[in-house]
């Protein structure tokens, strides 16, 4: 999966791709890897565990950018999601009409959704 290249402010290329050997979306900048989050797969099921951003690229969007990509891809996948990791709940929670339905309603309450 390709999330495709977008401009950053400063003209840099940023594209996010699902690294399965790895278990982890990663967003690429200019060809170097500025982040990533973890996640362990099950059947139809997705568990984000952990993300990071290079710190001297914070503030720029990327993270963002890196978890609505891999939301994308999840949804076009057909899987649900459990959001472990607190920036990926902060992100579902903040685009709650986009990405709540991901999570299984059963799930939601306990997640804070």
């Amino acid at each position: 999966m390709t999330a495709g290249h977008r401009n950053d402010a400063l003209g840099a290329s940023a594209e996010v791709h699902d690294n399965p050997f790895e278990e982890r979306y990663e967003i690429r900048l200019d060809g170097r890897t500025a982040g990533f989050t973890v996640y362990k797969s099950k059947l139809n099921l997705i568990a984000f565990l952990h993300t990071e951003i290079d710190p001297s690229l914070e503030g720029r969007g990327l993270g963002s950018r890196l978890i609505g990509s891999a939301l994308e891809d999840v949804r076009e996948r057909g899987l649900e999601v459990l959001p472990f990791c607190p920036f990926v709940n902060e992100f579902i929670r903040r685009h709650r009409e986009e990405y709540v339905g991901l999570l299984p309603e059963r799930y939601r309450r306990e997640f804070g959704l």
